[in-house]
């Protein structure tokens, strides 16, 4: 080093804040993280709150639980970019008094995870349906809040859709499942697990219209038969899993097309009837090759 280089030292604040540090540096470190490091003196908190205005993925998942509501507001007061929001974990404080300013000025958003949120209410999701024209990726699992208005909301407004998540929202009925289906023709991921409510007609109407579907999730609709099921098979080529785990009404009459196809079911095909005989015979099963 000359000289003049001697005695010069380069601090980390002095390095540029928006095109260095936020994106090469601060958006690695876990969020917790984040939050403290503003406390280490002002110049760092203004660093931070430059992070945090452009930052465009909120996970709150592993904080939530231990973050108070103020905090919340403190840190998305200022952001108008966001992309992604996951707030798992977060059901003990986020209402819609939190929520609905964080939505209305975000209108970029294209994955909301608010599943578990059992403190929120109808007017989180319209406030979602009408200010995120652009969502793709929605979380709703143990909403029991959400109704077949909101839904219809969403659908009206968020045609793009390509993934949600409905289990245990045990408000919807058929005609809200037919009428998310007919607007969201472009659904690659849906869950209706876990809602006694559910028959036959949602789950035709989604194959019939979301032809793309590669995910579906039934597990526990106890409403659910054969019938559906092989309509599902005949109008979703693209179908990849399914989950029919104690839908007692679905035999392996429907699953067995599928399970040729490579379709990855949670429920194991029925053992031949001549295998299980010598099982209870024998008290174990021997390997015996079926294709003989």
């Amino acid at each position: 080093m000359d000289e003049e280089g001697q005695g010069q030292t380069c601090q980390l604040l002095d390095l540029p804040w928006e095109d260095v540090l936020v994106p090469h540096i601060l958006s690695y470190l876990p969020l917790q993280h984040i939050v403290r490091l503003q406390r280490v003196s002002k110049h760092f908190h203004s660093l931070v709150q430059v992070y945090l205005a452009n930052c465009r993925t909120f996970n709150f998942s592993v904080i939530g639980p231990s973050i108070p509501k103020e905090a919340f507001h403190a840190m998305l007061k200022d952001n108008k970019v966001l992309q992604n929001l996951s707030l798992q974990n977060c059901s003990d404080w986020v209402t819609d008094k939190e929520l609905l300013p964080v939505i209305g000025q975000n209108q970029h958003l294209q994955r909301v995870d608010m599943s578990s949120c059992a403190s929120l209410t109808r007017h989180s999701l319209v406030a979602v349906s009408l200010s995120c024209m652009h969502l793709q990726h929605l979380g709703l699992a143990h909403c029991e809040w959400v109704d077949c208005l909101s839904l219809r909301s969403l659908a009206d407004h968020c045609g793009g859709l390509r993934s949600i998540d409905l289990t245990a929202c045990r408000q919807l009925k058929d005609d809200a499942i037919c009428y998310l289906a007919k607007k969201c023709c472009e659904l690659k991921s849906l869950s209706l697990a876990v809602n006694a409510n559910i028959t036959d007609e949602s789950v035709e109407e989604v194959a019939k219209n979301c032809r793309g579907l590669e995910q579906l999730d039934l597990t526990g609709c106890l409403r659910v038969r054969n019938q559906s099921i092989r309509t599902v098979a005949e109008y979703c080529p693209k179908l990849q899993s399914l989950r029919v785990n104690h839908c007692h009404n679905v035999t392996e009459s429907s699953l067995d097309p599928l399970r040729k196809r490579n379709v990855l079911i949670d429920v194991e095909p029925p053992l031949p009837r001549a295998l299980v005989l010598l099982q209870d015979m024998l008290g174990f099963a021997p390997f015996i090759n079926l294709q003989i």
